[in-house]
């Protein structure tokens, strides 16, 4: 009997999901599509498979697999004109937010040449594993998976790349084996590179957030990258004004080292979402060099980074409809 005579005897919805069947030696294998399925639907799919199969002649067993579609898994780029802004801090800081949102997300590293994501989640010196050629993602105590040039090089080694190897690199780092991550944050270096590029023209973000602080000089930077992506047909979900306001923890005072209200007035000047503002504040700076990113907690510099990742969620959910 032919592979298909054997799926002609299914019933038609069973058919449907067929994906491959074959019978060698008298042994039946068959993968089935199991999307929307819940385990009863699996089981009793799987069952009848065997039950109608394996009552015809010649089968002496029957092996049924059952897949899935992985779910869609979607990219946000983190990117700034410009090195200094915060970009890194405020990637950590929006994935933990997502990730005690309920949201299952990983962080890709894509600084190759100054890697920050080991030492802002804790996680320097793990190593990531390999399975089928592919990285498995290191995990962090806070819900969250990352890859890092900065887990795969010894600490404190200079990376000296030309700008194919660094393309090269990030592919490695976002065709990982992620599991059922959902969302990807991709922490860009500065500028609008290499880097940038082969992200554009290989892994499509979904979506790009935009960090500067307050002052001309990183906002001229910004622009450039809005318009980058704007360019690569990539939408600019927001921009976010980091180091806004440094209170004097001595006597409260606001001062504003980098200016006041720019990055809102640019975002308004360019049509794109204003997401929020993060302060310059000595206990960001403190928790995020021990590795205890403020969204993790409940105080107000944890409110501002989780204010903005309810803004990207807002976004992503409306993306959806």
């Amino acid at each position: 009997m032919t592979d298909e005579e054997l799926k002609a005897r299914l019933p038609a919805a069973i058919a449907a999901r067929v994906r491959s069947l074959r019978i060698a030696e008298g042994r039946v294998t068959a993968i089935l599509d199991a999307s929307g399925l819940d385990a009863q639907g699996r089981s009793d799919i799987e069952a009848a498979v065997k039950d109608t199969l394996g009552r015809t002649e010649g089968v002496a067993e029957v092996r049924v697999a059952m897949m899935a579609d992985r779910p869609a898994r979607r990219i946000i780029a983190i990117g700034s004109g410009k090195g200094g802004v915060g970009k890194s801090t405020l990637t950590t800081n929006l994935a933990v937010a997502l990730a005690r949102a309920g949201r299952k997300v990983g962080i890709v590293d894509a600084d190759i040449y100054g890697p920050s994501q080991p030492k802002l989640l804790a996680n320097e010196g793990e190593r990531p594993v390999a399975e089928n050629d592919k990285l498995v993602p290191v995990e962090s105590r806070w819900g969250v998976r990352v890859l890092s040039m900065g887990h795969l090089v010894e600490p404190g080694r200079a990376i000296a790349w030309r700008g194919p190897m660094a393309g090269r690199a990030l592919g490695q780092l976002i065709d990982a084996q992620w599991g059922d991550t959902e969302l990807l944050l991709v922490d860009l270096p500065p500028g609008t590179g290499d880097v940038q590029l082969t992200m554009l023209q290989r892994f499509k973000p979904a979506g790009a957030v935009i960090v500067s602080t307050p002052q001309d000089l990183a906002l001229i930077d910004a622009t450039r990258a809005m318009q980058m992506f704007e360019a690569g047909g990539v939408p600019v979900v927001g921009l976010v004004e980091n180091m806004a306001g440094y209170a004097c923890p001595h006597c409260g005072e606001i001062s504003d080292p980098f200016g006041a209200g720019g990055g809102e007035a640019t975002a308004a000047e360019k049509g794109v979402p204003f997401l929020g503002r993060i302060p310059l504040a000595l206990g960001i700076r403190e928790a995020s060099d021990t590795g205890t990113p403020p969204a993790a907690g409940d105080d107000a510099h944890g409110e501002a980074f989780r204010a903005i990742g309810d803004r990207l969620v807002r976004w992503l959910d409306g993306a959806d409809t």
